[in-house]
């Protein structure tokens, strides 16, 4: 009789434990989904575009500008006449996203003249020559421009397929051989660098 009220107890206890097992996990479940339904979300989404257009500029490097600082080439001695004289270096940047060309020529087939010659002599813008002299544009040089190539009032290519990029650069240098033709007096042209993308 005493072994069956042992079994009876330990029976009663088993299902004591079950029921408190039951309500612990019970419980945890609960505890869970309570904290899994505070993750709700929502989400909103929308498309961006980015309209790009063509953009090419060239300026001066010294001032940042598309207008350069005046060159002037004095000529004091015979020397400088007959040998001609070059300028200071001029360095240009280029920004394009697309690859460029560089072309340049004169806005007159003469020189203008200041002096006190009448009538006014005529001297060629051809007398005025330009050399590229340094090139950073990842693309070639144009003859004659690889050496002094003479100026024009037509349009001409110094630099064919340069890359494109935010900081391509060249340089160049004026020459001028007016021989002994030409008065005193100052002889004036406008040089213009045109960038392209073709």
């Amino acid at each position: 009789m005493p072994a069956l009220l042992i079994d009876q107890f330990l029976c009663q206890q088993s299902e004591k434990m079950k029921k408190i097992i039951a309500i612990i996990v019970t419980l945890f479940i609960s505890a869970y989904t309570a904290g899994a339904q505070t993750a709700t979300s929502a989400a909103a989404s929308q498309q961006v575009n980015m309209s790009l257009t063509d953009a090419i500029a060239i300026t001066f490097v010294n001032n940042g500008t598309a207008t350069g600082n005046a060159v002037t080439m004095s000529f004091k001695t015979v020397r400088n006449y007959s040998s001609g004289i070059s300028s200071a270096t001029q360095q240009f940047k280029v920004q394009s996203n697309k690859n460029f060309i560089i072309s340049v020529n004169t806005n007159a087939a003469n020189f203008s003249y200041t002096g006190t010659e009448i009538p006014a002599p005529v001297m060629p813008v051809n007398t005025l020559t330009m050399k590229v002299t340094a090139n950073a544009t990842g693309g070639s040089i144009a003859s004659p421009f690889n050496n002094f190539g003479s100026m024009s009032s037509s349009s001409q290519d110094v630099i064919n397929n340069g890359s494109y990029g935010g900081n391509q650069t060249f340089s160049v240098k004026y020459k001028a051989t007016p021989g002994f033709s030409y008065p005193a007096g100052t002889y004036t042209t406008t040089v213009v660098f045109t960038a392209t993308q073709p």
